[in-house]
């Protein structure tokens, strides 16, 4: 057992344990029904055959980790993945987190059709995917389908914050929809709520943004507007006329800031 005056209280801190401890640690964050469901070993994280499935990545004298579970031996997607790293102002912040459905059908969003990373659209698009993957009833960014985990995940992110001595979950929105779902798991906003407000207004019928729901591409069709995920991929095609960036939430842990930017939206 680490003592109280030796416990780590960042990512930097964590990184320099020896591996055993920081593991253990670091697979705090894995929800133990996701290890139950697909038949993983809560302590070796390993298969019935005995492969290891978690590879944490965590460099000592680095404030950055990365935790990549699949769910099978050489599985293309992780079953969870969580990139968590210390900010200048000693935060620890949720850069991305993912979790996939192994079982369901991949859409490769995240490659151009010549091959190139998308970079979650940052870098480029593979438009024949996204419009597959957006009838298919995934969101922006998602190659495949979710497993409903994410308000069984954010306790755990929450329990891993308090270990340390924080009391304060900040996470990185990367797509619309993703702020959106977070609201209602009670985080609130650092900056972005502006954004978030204003986009809601513009949805509204009369608004700069309902009027650009005209058919022009796939992913602007009349109706979107009462849809996050539909909201969610006008956007990432540029509907804002802007890239959606500067939006950073925090959530205080065991508390909800009750804070909701689209409350009539479905999914």
């Amino acid at each position: 057992m680490i003592g109280e005056r030796l416990r780590p209280r960042s990512i930097a801190g964590i990184n320099d344990l020896p591996e055993a401890e920081r593991e253990a640690y670091y697979a705090a964050v894995i929800p133990s029904e996701l290890l139950e469901r697909f038949g993983i070993d809560p302590l070796t994280y390993t298969d019935a055959q005995g492969n290891r499935l978690l590879q944490v990545i965590a460099p000592p004298g680095t404030g950055s980790v990365e935790i990549d579970l699949r769910p099978y031996v050489g599985a293309p997607d992780p079953l969870l993945y969580a990139h968590l790293a210390d900010t200048p102002n000693n935060q620890i912040e949720v850069l991305l987190v993912a979790v996939n459905d192994p079982a369901s059908p991949r859409f490769n969003t995240d490659r151009t059709p010549d091959g190139h990373p998308t970079n979650f659209g940052t870098t480029g698009r593979n438009i024949p995917e996204e419009v597959r993957a957006m009838a298919a009833g995934l969101a922006p960014g998602q190659v495949r389908h979710g497993l409903r985990l994410s308000r069984s995940l954010v306790p755990h992110l929450e329990a891993f914050m308090a270990s340390l001595g924080h009391d304060l979950l900040v996470i990185q929105p990367l797509f619309y929809h993703n702020a959106i779902r977070y609201e209602r798991m009670g985080f609130g906003y650092i900056s972005g709520r502006a954004l978030m407000e204003q986009i809601q207004l513009g949805f509204q019928p009369g608004g700069a943004l309902y009027a650009r729901l005209d058919g022009s591409t796939p992913f602007r069709q009349a109706g979107a507007e009462v849809s996050i995920r539909l909201r969610s991929w006008a956007i990432h095609d540029g509907i804002l006329g802007q890239i959606y960036q500067g939006v950073k939430m925090y959530k205080r842990v065991g508390h909800q800031a009750g804070v909701s930017t689209f409350p009539e939206g479905v999914w």
